[in-house]
């Protein structure tokens, strides 16, 4: 735990130098920082994890004294042999594409183009498996040319960049698990997880809403599945989900309108061993054009969905184009009206909802979604619609009310809904929104759960247990009575308080409470006397 806790030191302060050259070249708060610092930050990782799995494949490179140099005295063939026994998902690199190479040839002439042609040839001849999709077709590769971005000095840049990667390895921690990497992931990004204007969702789903979303919907041994986000973002939830699951006994498919979160997407599922998944990972409007369909053009169904969805946005430009006859059963519920004023407001979360609902395998599909708490009960519109289908398909399995401030960046309350096609039994709806403990991140005041907090919610869910005025199990028809409304505070039982007292005690309050009121009624008689008198002497004065 020490060796781990003190690499995740070590990563940070890499993380932390590539930053600081970015600023030293004048591009701090840059735009482009983030194609940089991540790009970068994969090149090494990508390259490391090569070399790695070469020395796993031969032994004599495990023993030399310097495996690089060996692995470039290999003839072409041989080296050709060689990563054929590597596992798809591993990048192939060429010696003179190493980081070492580089490093021996910072100090020549236009070294700034040879690095840039260097991860530009790494990302075309992995990009087969690499690539993120844009829904028309076009190929996101790996790398780009990123020297472009400085103005001044661009060989003294890409120097400074291959001199922080030298002195560090990853090798050490490849054999390393989800919760290593997710921490790194964070850190990696915790600078660019936020669209310019706030107009996405966020990209970083707390810890503790992701943990819990993925800890209800799979409480059991399953494999071969299908995991979808219509929103992904950098992909929190999917990989707590596949985590869940096992990177191995699961496939990720997403959709996100943004390039930048597929980008770090990408990122995310390379450092989570989830390479095989990148062709499935795809830029584009999930509501106005689905990407992944089945073998009939027909939208594809999935075992599993978890979703962030953004809230509000104005999607007023296409959404006359949604009410098509192909949309009427996606869209079962409606599409919000463009309001006169203020077109951010528009509830696009509402299209989300349905769209997972729509997306949902048959039988057994499962999902979980987070949505505004005001969306449990709202006795109106679109958002009722949804509720009743959910309830009378019977696919609703349960609600959980987070605490507020449990995002930093948004006051607004939210709540996980989960959704199970093979729900047989009741409904459990959980009041968790006062659990958490108060502090302060940056300007903003967060609400965080502990860790039996985050348990208690999960195992009462789990096991469908009622608790006094935290959880409630109830029926679809109770559902329907209380007009479809899923706040659990609106089945929890008023409990009246009864105290077993005896005969003589009972007549000795009674006597207590006719003795007190004979008390009042008389100074009630004597202030009435008074006042009436007042009144009397009462004169008018001109």
């Amino acid at each position: 735990m020490t060796t781990v806790l003190a690499f995740e030191t070590q990563t940070k302060a890499l993380i932390d130098d590539l930053k600081s050259v970015c600023a030293n070249y004048g591009l701090g708060n840059d735009g482009n920082e983030f194609k940089i610092i991540t790009q970068v930050f994969l090149y090494k990782f990508l390259n490391d994890k090569f070399i790695y799995e070469l020395k796993k494949a031969d032994p004599n490179l495990a023993n030399a004294k310097n495996p690089e140099q060996e692995i470039a005295k290999l003839s072409d063939e041989d080296f050709e042999m060689l990563t054929y026994e590597l596992n798809e998902s591993t990048a192939v690199i060429q010696p003179h594409q190493f980081i070492s190479y580089l490093h021996s040839k910072q100090n020549e002439d236009n070294f700034s183009e040879l690095f840039d042609n260097t991860l530009l040839a790494v990302a075309e001849s992995n990009s087969a498996i690499f690539s993120v999709v844009t829904h028309g077709g076009e190929k996101i590769v790996l790398f780009e040319n990123l020297s472009k971005y400085v103005t001044d000095d661009r060989d003294g840049f890409c120097k400074a960049i291959i001199n922080k990667l030298a002195g560090f390895s990853f090798e050490q921690i490849f054999t390393e698990k989800f919760d290593f990497f997710a921490a790194i992931f964070e850190y990696l990004i915790k600078d660019y997880n936020s669209n310019s204007g706030g107009k996405y969702a966020e990209y970083f789903t707390p810890h503790a809403v992701a943990k819990i979303m993925a800890r209800c919907l799979v409480n059991k041994s399953v494999s071969n599945v299908t995991c979808y986000d219509p929103s992904a973002g950098s992909g929190t939830l999917l990989m707590n989900l596949a985590h869940q699951i096992g990177e191995d006994k699961c496939s990720i498919y997403s959709q996100d309108i943004s390039q930048k979160s597929s980008n770090l997407l990408r990122l995310n599922l390379v450092l989570n061993n989830l390479v095989h998944s990148i062709p499935h990972i795809v830029k584009g409007n999930t509501i106005l054009d689905p990407y992944h369909k089945d073998a009939n053009g027909q939208l594809k169904k999935f075992d599993y969905i978890v979703s962030n969805p953004p809230f509000k946005l104005d999607f007023s430009d296409y959404s006359a184009d949604l009410d098509t006859k192909e949309n009427h059963e996606r869209f079962f519920a409606g599409i919000p009206k463009v309001p006169a004023k203020k077109k951010e407001s528009m509830a696009i979360y509402l299209m989300f909802l349905q769209h997972i609902m729509y997306s949902l395998e048959e039988t057994k599909g499962k999902a979980a979604i987070v949505v505004p708490t005001g969306f449990i009960t709202a006795q109106s519109g679109i958002d009722k619609k949804i509720r009743q289908k959910m309830v009378q398909s019977k696919m609703l399995a349960g609600v959980v009310s987070m605490p507020s401030n449990i995002f930093a960046t948004t006051g607004t309350n939210i709540s996980i809904l989960f959704l199970d096609k093979a729900n047989t039994g009741d409904v459990v709806l959980i009041d968790a929104s006062n659990l958490g403990t108060t502090v302060k991140e940056g300007k903003n005041q967060k609400t965080v759960l502990s860790e039996l907090e985050e348990e208690k919610i999960i195992n009462i869910f789990n096991s469908k247990k009622a608790e006094d005025d935290f959880s409630v199990v109830v029926s679809y028809e109770e559902i329907k009575a209380k007009n479809y409304s899923l706040s659990a505070g609106q089945y929890f039982e008023v409990k009246i308080e009864y105290t077993d007292i005896t005969a003589e005690e009972f007549a000795t309050k009674m006597n207590e409470f006719e003795s007190n009121l004979e008390n009042l009624f008389a100074e009630s008689k004597t202030l009435e006397v008074e006042i009436q008198k007042n009144l009397k002497g009462l004169k008018y004065e001109n």
